[in-house]
């Protein structure tokens, strides 16, 4: 008996994964949604009754486990490179000619479509899906295989599969399924999304995945990275092999045998980019013979066999109905108009960045212009000209208000800016950006506490300030009586808030939103001083002695430090229990480097500086910016300069990424 209910769910899964890629590969269903819907709710209903026979495998568990509290970073196996960009047919030439110097003989291309979405690593073991990760900064990525289960398109299981197959793609989100969740999200009352890349980005990031089944999710493979057992002579032979085996491979490229034909194909892609289901930003060259990659190899941060033709912005012509201010917050007032809508790139734009005041003097933009617009980096809409041929006398100039349109506070323009600021610190608009920046992934990293929710708080009364969010576990029973906040979810954003509590100082420091104090300068001064309180006492000639700490930063935060309403938050952020300690600074008796202070110089070949840094840090290691007879070790990459030189005289031993990552692993 169990062996025959053991068959039935077998050749239910089976039916329902031909059925899935013949309906989300091949785009050529065989049976109805209800004849699917049947298929598949008969097998939910076996495994239900027979759990003993679940599997990881089924189709099933595409949507499948508990919401994640975060994503574990995972190591590349083989580095997930960029591409070097090229923007004209004069570039293409020049990087045919850098290949033809070095290798002799017949040279073919593969021309593919760049498709607009975010870089993926999927790893197959005996032809079972193990492992999904994010490129991340090309070494260092994060593993959403969950999430991953839930594109249809990705195969959970190999037929005839090699013992362990690692692959890359794009995941991405279609033009039609985009305008759908953008329909959803308004009728539910949430944000939209600006283009279907930024759709699939923050999607495949969700830490539930059934958050992400419901966003219709797509991909394409388009390179094997490491496979055992199997040898191919061209990259063309092994996309026809990843199509026998079941995945969806990169659609429509095209072997050339000549740079006229690469010529050509670019030109055929960018005609059809308009007409395509999905977005791209350009199409790809590489050599198609993979001996000849290997001859090739790569920079640092590319290879040398491959690069990415980018297709000029779209531009859209609109018409300019109003030009508004918004208030960032540092104060800086930035204009931007108000558009006649119009869909540029895969996303309806109605509004746009004017950047300052002298950018509209320049490009002479008047309220009631008919303007060229196009996405900066095809992501961010700006005007880019005026069509003056259409003005009609009666446009009006722009000027800078005279007062804060937000609070009414003073407006001043410093000589050495182009920036309009508002001074008042009380400013409304400062206070909500100042939250929402405090509470960011890169500074606080407070978890459920987005733009809309500030917003309600602020509103509410709830917060005026950013110390104001480490009174809220006071005020529960309150904020459990607003609208769409929930038990679950007021419990889960108190619990985020009280985890920042243990953040290192270098994320507060980013996070107060010091003028000319980035992420880099949070993590100097976290090296160099053992709390917030030292900082504070720290003279400004201490500030100008850190490396890379030039004068403005140097004033900037020695003026920031001294303003009354700095100390009060400061103030109010200790006695909350914010630490204000050099987390590497404390004993951590299970961490491997506890005790160690490193130095970084050059750069890396696949670990980015803030990578390695943090995982120093996270071993109870600490990092400095300059080198001294305490230091115990200098991680160098390429272009080491003077840190080299000294750590050399020194003798303090010299250290690569891949000794490094040894020491990681132990």
């Amino acid at each position: 008996m169990s062996s025959n209910i053991q068959e039935r769910i077998q050749e239910l899964r089976d039916q329902i994964e031909f059925h899935n890629h013949k309906y989300y590969v091949d785009d050529d269903p065989e049976v109805s949604d209800d004849e699917y819907d049947s298929m598949y709710r008969k097998l939910e209903n076996l495994e239900r009754e027979f759990p003993q026979f679940k599997t990881p495998d089924s189709p099933t568990q595409r949507v499948g486990g508990e919401p994640l509290s975060s994503f574990q970073k995972w190591f590349h196996k083989v580095p997930m490179e960029s591409l070097s960009d090229i923007f004209s047919i004069e570039e293409l030439h020049s990087f045919h000619q850098r290949v033809c110097q070095s290798i002799q003989g017949e040279i073919s291309y593969v021309v593919e479509k760049k498709i607009d979405g975010l870089s993926i690593s999927l790893e197959y073991e005996n032809g079972n899906l193990v492992r999904g990760s994010t490129r991340g900064d090309g070494a260092l990525g994060e593993n959403v295989t969950s999430n991953i289960k839930t594109i249809k398109s990705i195969p959970l299981r190999l037929k005839n599969a090699p013992p362990y197959l690692n692959v890359r793609g794009e995941v991405f989100i279609s033009k039609e399924n985009f305008l759908k969740i953008n329909a959803e999200q308004t009728l539910a009352g949430l944000p939209t999304f600006a283009n279907p890349r930024n759709a699939a980005a923050g999607s495949l990031r969700q830490l539930d995945p059934k958050i992400t089944a419901k966003r219709l999710l797509d991909a394409y493979i388009f390179n094997v990275q490491q496979i055992e057992g199997v040898e191919f002579k061209t990259h063309s032979d092994s996309l026809q092999y990843l199509q026998s085996l079941g995945l969806k491979t990169i659609p429509q490229y095209r072997v050339c045998e000549s740079l006229p034909t690469v010529i050509e194909e670019i030109e055929n892609i960018q005609k059809s980019r308009e007409d395509l289901p999905y977005d791209i930003d350009g199409a790809v060259v590489k050599i198609n013979e993979l001996s000849h990659r290997i001859l090739l190899g790569s920079t640092s941060k590319a290879p040398k066999w491959a690069v990415a033709y980018k297709y000029p912005a779209t531009k859209k012509q609109t018409l300019v109905k109003d030009i508004y201010v918004k208030v960032g917050r540092t104060g800086v007032l930035t204009p931007n108009a108000l558009l006649e809508p119009v869909n540029l790139a895969g996303s309806t734009v109605s509004r746009a960045t004017l950047h300052n005041m002298d950018y509209i003097i320049q490009k002479d933009i008047r309220i009631g212009d008919t303007v060229w617009i196009q996405k900066a980096g095809d992501i961010i809409p700006e005007v880019v000209e005026v069509d003056f041929s259409k003005r009609k006398g009666n446009e009006v100039a722009f000027h800078m208000p005279q007062a804060c349109p937000e609070c009414g506070g003073e407006i001043i323009r410093e000589e050495s800016e182009s920036a309009y600021r508002c001074t008042n610190l009380q400013c409304e608009a400062q206070i909500f950006r100042n939250i929402v920046h405090f509470a960011s992934r890169d500074a606080m990293n407070i978890d459920g506490l987005g733009s809309a929710i500030i917003q309600t708080l602020i509103e509410k009364g709830f917060l005026q300030k950013i110390h104001h969010l480490y009174t809220l576990h006071q005020k529960k029973e309150a904020l459990l009586t607003l609208e769409g906040f929930g038990e679950k979810s007021v419990h889960n954003l108190l619990t985020s808030i009280e985890k920042s509590k243990e953040n290192n100082i270098d994320r507060l420091l980013f996070g107060l939103g010091i003028r000319h104090i980035g992420q880099k300068a949070g993590k100097i001064l976290a090296s160099q001083f053992s709390s917030i309180d030292e900082i504070q006492e720290a003279s400004l000639e201490d500030f100008l002695r850190l490396d890379e700490f030039g004068d403005k930063m140097a004033k900037s935060l020695f003026d920031f430090l001294r303003q009354e309403d700095t100390k009060i938050t400061l103030e109010s952020l200790k006695r909350a229990g914010v630490n204000f300690n050099t987390l590497s600074k404390r004993v951590l008796s299970d961490g491997k480097f506890s005790g160690l202070t490193f130095v970084i110089t050059g750069t890396l070949p696949n670990l980015s500086r803030k990578e390695a840094e943090e995982f120093i840090q996270n071993l109870g290691g600490n990092v400095s910016g300059s080198i001294s007879k305490k230091t115990h070790y200098l991680l160098a990459g390429e272009n080491a300069g003077s840190k080299l030189k000294k750590a050399e005289s020194l003798g303090i031993p010299i250290i690569d990424e891949e000794t490094f990552k040894k020491m990681i692993a132990g």
